[in-house]
């Protein structure tokens, strides 16, 4: 997979307590720079990522009931109506992980359609994430939570939000793959530092990347296919 290929599959991804303003203006800029799928950030820099990449081809994506997911579902929901608002055209968003455990898969589903919701009711085609962070879960949790994120409506599932006790594993996206419809998309996000590890995730299944790295993943390409 050439630098243009790969790069155009990459959520280039600032995320934390320390993001100041200069950092998102760099990884916007980087994401026209390398052709990256979308800028991820912060909520309360949304409208800055949308005004920055406006006339670009990069899509503003950030996150809802994050890190951990214990927002209640209508806080996830009017989070993600401002996100939308601000002019987010991706949600990543973190799935009630305490629910999921507990087999409370009513309260799960309600939960993401509560996101998925808004983004349907919008005039712009919203993506919609679900974070499962797989590292916390069991093997049970992990296919209730692919089924039910599906279900709910949602375009993507994803393997960590980075914070997590594990980042992305090949087998987690094995998995994810089997459980999941070919429309939806898989998002490997943790850990994912070069063009080796980035090419193993999608080799086995991954349609998106989430990372910090994009640079040096990008660097590690090939620039062509001979």
């Amino acid at each position: 997979m050439i630098k243009s290929e790969i790069a155009f599959m990459i959520d280039h991804t600032v995320l934390g307590p320390t993001t100041v303003k200069s950092d998102v203006e760099r990884v916007c800029e980087e994401a026209q720079e390398y052709g990256f799928s979308a800028v991820c950030i912060d909520p309360v820099f949304v409208s800055l990522a949308s005004r920055l990449l406006q006339e670009s081809d990069v899509s503003v994506a950030t996150v809802i009931g994050f890190p951990h997911g214990s927002h209640k579902r209508e806080s996830k929901g009017f989070e993600a109506q401002i996100a939308v608002e601000d002019g987010a055209d991706e949600l990543d968003m973190v799935a009630n992980l305490s629910a999921l455990l507990d087999k409370d898969y009513h309260t799960v589903a309600r939960d993401i359609s509560a996101v998925t919701d808004v983004a349907r009711k919008s005039t712009r085609d919203i993506v919609v994430k679900v974070i499962l962070e797989m590292g916390l879960l069991t093997t049970e949790a992990k296919r209730a939570g692919c089924i039910i994120a599906q279900g709910s409506g949602a375009d993507m599932v994803k393997t960590s939000t980075g914070f997590g006790p594990s980042g992305a594993e090949i087998e987690d996206i094995k998995l994810m793959r089997e459980l999941v419809a070919d429309e939806v998309g898989i998002k490997a996000a943790g850990g994912i530092g070069n063009y080796d590890q980035a090419m193993a995730m999608i080799e086995a299944g991954a349609t998106r990347i989430g990372a910090s790295s994009s640079v040096e993943i990008v660097m590690g390409a090939p620039d062509s296919s001979d």
